[in-house]
């Protein structure tokens, strides 16, 4: 990962979050500088969570489970094409990062659970907002907000920037593009030739400041945008349950 990135400290923060216990905090420890993961390890180990998250009751996951949680087009970009060899060498890389382990199912099926709150340092709305990162690459911060409130829920944008620049403190996220309305934030686990690629966005930049976007020409009050939101996170759960529902059929 190249120095700059999402590394730089914030020049103004908010106050941060009010962890309400250790899964809803940001890593206490200094930040660590995580090695890169291929697309495929940084897919295999945000479907691990995610599953753990929303599907607790199917969780650890088969080796099929994991390929179908990966392969599914809702809530991944871009959408993938994984075998089950492509998955077991995803598996074996993380594994060998200690960020995930194999154990043994009921029968003969190996499952895999994930260790990602301690390989990457944050639990909770932090750690939501890091795996929505990984399973669709750049994204707003009103997209973050909606997104990751299907794993813990982030109550405002207020709440997503600070949970944001948290992360931007840690060099976990990083800033692409100006401060404003349709800024951009990515995860900073990429490889350095994808690196390269946001790169050009991010030294447009001066300062990585997440800031929520600028109200429009005629401002809306607080409570119809919260509405709002909250009647697209209602469809966004109900559809993603019916898929989750459809890919558990086709795992039994």
């Amino acid at each position: 990962m190249t120095e700059g990135l999402g590394g730089r400290i914030i020049a103004a923060m908010s106050e941060p979050e009010n962890a309400s216990g250790p899964d809803d905090s940001a890593a206490e420890s200094a930040p660590r500088r995580l090695p890169a993961l291929h697309p495929h390890q940084r897919r295999v180990l945000a479907v691990l969570v995610e599953k753990a998250k929303t599907t607790p009751d199917s969780y650890p996951l088969s080796l099929n489970a994991i390929q179908v949680g990966c392969n599914q087009k809702s809530n991944r970009d871009p959408v993938m094409q994984l075998d089950g060899d492509d998955v077991l060498i995803a598996l074996d890389g993380l594994r060998a990062l200690e960020a995930v382990t194999e154990i043994q199912g009921g029968g003969r099926v190996s499952k895999y659970r994930h260790h990602a709150y301690d390989w990457l340092g944050v639990r909770g709305k932090h750690a939501a907002v890091m795996i929505e990162l990984l399973l669709r690459g750049p994204q707003t911060l009103g997209e973050i907000r909606a997104r990751a409130s299907r794993m813990e829920k982030l109550e405002d944008l207020q709440t997503t920037t600070n949970i944001v620049n948290d992360l931007i403190s840690q060099n976990l996220v990083m800033a692409l593009g100006r401060p404003g309305r349709g800024q951009q934030f990515a995860h900073t686990l990429y490889e350095p030739d994808e690196m390269q690629r946001l790169r050009t966005a991010d030294e447009e930049n001066e300062a990585p400041v997440a800031t929520p976007p600028a109200q429009a020409t005629t401002p809306v009050a607080p409570a119809a945008v919260d509405s709002g939101w909250e009647s697209l996170q209602k469809q966004i759960d109900a559809l993603t349950d019916r898929i989750e529902q459809l890919e558990k059929r086709l795992d039994s």
